[in-house]
């Protein structure tokens, strides 16, 4: 009968739970998938903020365009221009001023800049003209410009 309990008490039952070192390769695990992560996220959310002032600015160039086929000229004050689309959030407004004719009557040009914070990218700055997106005068980094970097 001793020799019974004894037997019994030698048989362990099965732990249950983790050990440190299972914990730990799930930690580094995790902490991988974060730093590919967070960066992609950052710079997708900067990409759709980036998108409201290409929005801005293309609404912007459509009432530019209605106001020039009435007044003869393109407006040099917002004020004057009926555009439909939201004041943007997350960038300041310019000046409407000439663009490369200096003359107003025939090109115009704006810039928005980024205001606040923006995931690391810095103040940057989307211009456009009469002719659309201005990459030469515009700074928005490659990565978040939501149509490429192209020039149409």
């Amino acid at each position: 009968m001793q020799q019974q309990q004894q037997t019994r008490r030698s048989v362990s039952k099965p732990r249950r739970g983790f050990t440190l070192v299972e914990l730990a390769v799930v930690v580094v695990i995790i902490g991988v998938l974060a730093a590919f992560g967070v960066p992609r996220f950052l710079q997708s959310v900067e990409r759709s903020k980036a998108a409201e002032a290409f929005s801005y600015l293309s609404a912007v160039r459509t009432a530019q365009e209605r106001y020039h086929a009435r007044e003869g000229t393109y407006a040099s004050d917002q004020g004057d221009l009926d555009i439909q689309a939201p004041t943007p959030k997350y960038f300041s407004i310019g000046t409407i001023g000439p663009g490369g004719t200096s003359d107003l009557e025939d090109s115009w040009t704006l810039t928005l800049t980024r205001s606040g914070s923006s995931a690391g990218y810095g103040a940057y700055e989307v211009t456009f003209t009469d002719q659309g997106y201005d990459a030469v005068n515009s700074t928005i980094d490659a990565e978040i410009n939501p149509i490429g970097g192209s020039t149409t």
